[in-house]
C-alpha cells in the first residue's frame, strides 16, 4: 500500500562520454545525473543504493552501497538533491534501474524506485 507521506521521485538524464570510452576495447563510458525530489510529507534521508546494470549482451552487474557519491543527503519535504555519477559498459547500449533506500524522520524506511533508463551511444540504436 502506498503511503503518500513517504515518496521520493527520481528522474534521470544520461550522457555518453566519448572522451572516456575506448570502443575498440569494448569500453563505453556514460554519465548519469539523478535528481531525487521528496514528494512526501516528512524529511527523508538516503541511506543506501541498489543498482542493476544490464549491458546489451544481457550481462547484469548488481551494485549496492551506502549513499550516493559519498553522501547521504537529507531531503526536506519538497526538497531535492542532484548528483552525477557514471558507469562503464562493455556494449554500446545498456539499461540501469534500481532503488534508493530511504529513512523518514519518524524512522520508517522505504524504497524510492529508480525507473529503468537506457544508456546508448548516439547512433547505436537503429
Amino acid at each position: 500500500m502506498h503511503d503518500p507521506r513517504y515518496q521520493v521521485d527520481v528522474s534521470v538524464a544520461t550522457r555518453y562520454l566519448p572522451e572516456q570510452s575506448e570502443p575498440e576495447q569494448e569500453r563505453f563510458a556514460f554519465a548519469y545525473t539523478i535528481t531525487l525530489r521528496n514528494a512526501g510529507a516528512l524529511p527523508a534521508q538516503l541511506l543506501t543504493r541498489h543498482w542493476l546494470i544490464t549491458d546489451g549482451d544481457g550481462q547484469v552487474q548488481e551494485v549496492r552501497g551506502a549513499g550516493v557519491v559519498g553522501q547521504q543527503p537529507l531531503l526536506p519535504p519538497g526538497g531535492q538533491h542532484t548528483y552525477t555519477s557514471g558507469t562503464v559498459l562493455a556494449t554500446r547500449v545498456g539499461t540501469m534501474q534500481g532503488s534508493y533506500q530511504m529513512e523518514a524522520d519518524d524512522g520508517h524506511r522505504f524504497d524510492a524506485p529508480i525507473p529503468p533508463f537506457r544508456l546508448a551511444v548516439p547512433g547505436a540504436l537503429h
